[in-house]
């Protein structure tokens, strides 16, 4: 599968998704005007990539999961719902018994970035690990 690239702007986040080196990266600001010009392609291609994973093309084990990183320093609340159809689809694979381990990177000076992972975790019934990294 063809890795994919979304260069960031001062309004979208970087976007990295490269299977092969096993790289999974959301970050920077996401607040697009127009979230679905930006999201639409990246959900297209996690299902396909959850596909390939769930037929075996691509193989995690416990020694070395899927490893996926939210680290958005600002989300508005159009984009925080296609970050939860993200990891809707990240549950599927973990329903398969495939690990996979979200980290949710934080600075420790924003409470509310982490809570705001603390709450996306929740809906989306899956676990997170909090990783504080200071910004800037």
């Amino acid at each position: 599968m063809a890795r994919l690239y979304i260069e960031p702007t001062r309004i979208t986040p970087e976007i990295v998704f490269s299977p092969e080196e096993n790289i999974f990266v959301v970050r920077g600001n996401s607040s697009p005007e127009d979230v679905r010009t930006l999201y639409f392609p990246v959900i297209e291609w996690i299902e396909i990539f959850v596909g390939d994973v769930l037929d075996g093309e691509y193989k995690f084990t416990a020694i070395n999961p899927l490893r996926f990183q939210f680290d958005l320093h600002y989300f508005n609340s159009s984009s925080a719902k296609f970050i939860f159809d993200i990891l809707t689809e990240l549950k599927k694979l973990k329903m398969n018994n495939i690990p996979v381990e979200i980290e949710w990177i934080y600075d420790p000076d924003d409470i509310d970035q982490k809570e705001a992972g603390e709450k996306m975790s929740e809906l989306a019934e899956i676990a997170f690990s909090y990783i504080a990294v200071k910004q800037g």
